[in-house]
């Protein structure tokens, strides 16, 4: 069922009846960017909204569960974490195709790029800070406070998802990478020792998968929540981290190579720290694990996406086939590190 342009029957007689105060006719535009649920803005006589769907299609096992993602959002509502308000979810295929559900349309402003090229020093480094402060508010929820202990599996989160993205990464490959097989195998074989520490994960965290207001560095809503389950709060901040690493050129957005002091951003110490004061600990046990791990869970994601857009039924298979090339990229970018600083 095509979503853009004027909301078809089915659709809108759903709303109506499931979303409060909801009225056509309706409107239906794709965001641009994104490569997991495609997400849409409704627009409609009764305000805007967002939906936010699978893709249609033969998908990985786990993957893209919108389900999961309206549970989460909906149990962070009364937090310090800023969310969209849930609306209704829908697990009915035949609506639109497959599984989809509404939120509130949260108007502010999505910053693509990290260097945040039109702000001031004091501004960019207003805005890493909110990143730092709600990060650190993720992580100190009280998962059984809000009903959410059961949201992962017990046991060392990251030899579970060294198993997890090992798996979904061989069942998309579309052909050799060294690199990759290299980075693999030293991250299954330098997981450390579980420690007991476990927090509600986003598990994508980074700039533009934030929205902040129009007018001022606060976050209003954490967004795209696909990959959050119950796991270790380190794998969060090594993914945000990475940025720090990675190249600014080339459609990776990271900051290496970029005159960080000089933009008012913080080093990654600096921020790491800040995050550990905001947390009340002493500081972060495996940090070049925590990173590596990082590396291979995103380019093992990355290699999804271009598994998906070679089949036809990505989000967005242009962006999708230009994802792909990244990832060696990604592999040897966290080689390097390893060789750097091999302690686990």
């Amino acid at each position: 069922m095509r979503l853009d342009g004027p909301v078809e029957g089915r659709l809108e007689a759903w709303l109506c009846e499931h979303v409060e105060g909801f009225r056509g006719p309706a409107r239906a535009e794709k965001f641009p960017g994104g490569q997991s649920n495609p997400t849409y803005r409704l627009d409609a006589e009764s305000g805007s909204y967002v939906l936010r769907r699978k893709p249609p299609g033969k998908l990985l096992k786990s993957a893209h569960a919108v389900d999961r993602e309206y549970r989460v959002i909906s149990a962070l509502m009364d937090t310090d974490v800023p969310v969209a308000d849930p609306l209704a979810l829908c697990e009915d295929d035949d609506v639109i195709g497959s599984m989809f559900y509404v939120m509130a349309y949260r108007k502010g402003r999505v910053f693509w790029d990290p260097s945040l090229p039109d702000f001031s020093c004091e501004e960019r480094g207003a805005v890493y800070d909110e990143m730092n402060r709600v990060l650190a508010a993720l992580h100190s929820v009280d998962v059984e406070a809000v009903g959410l202990s059961d949201f992962g599996r017990p046991g060392n989160y990251f030899a579970r998802q060294v198993s997890r993205w090992s798996r979904q990464y061989r069942d998309s490959e579309t052909g050799a990478l060294p690199d990759m097989d290299e980075l693999m195998s030293w991250v299954e074989a330098n997981v450390p020792e579980d420690d007991g520490q476990v927090s509600l994960v986003h598990g994508d965290y980074r700039i533009d998968n934030l929205i902040f207001a129009p007018d001022t560095p606060r976050v209003i809503a954490v967004v795209d929540w696909e990959l959050a389950t119950l796991g270790h709060p380190h794998s969060d901040l090594a993914y945000q981290c990475m940025q720090w690493r990675l190249p600014h050129a080339g459609g990776l957005r990271g900051l290496a190579g970029l005159d960080r002091k000089a933009l008012g951003i913080p080093d990654e110490a600096a921020y790491v720290a800040r995050y550990c004061e905001r947390r009340g600990i002493s500081g972060i046990d495996h940090w070049p694990f925590c990173l590596a791990f990082s590396f291979f869970r995103i380019a093992a994601i990355l290699q999804g996406v271009k598994k998906r857009a070679l089949d036809g039924n990505g989000s967005n298979p242009e962006q999708g086939l230009e994802m792909g090339k990244l990832i060696p990229i990604i592999a040897g970018t966290a080689l390097d590190l390893i060789e750097d600083d091999p302690q686990p």
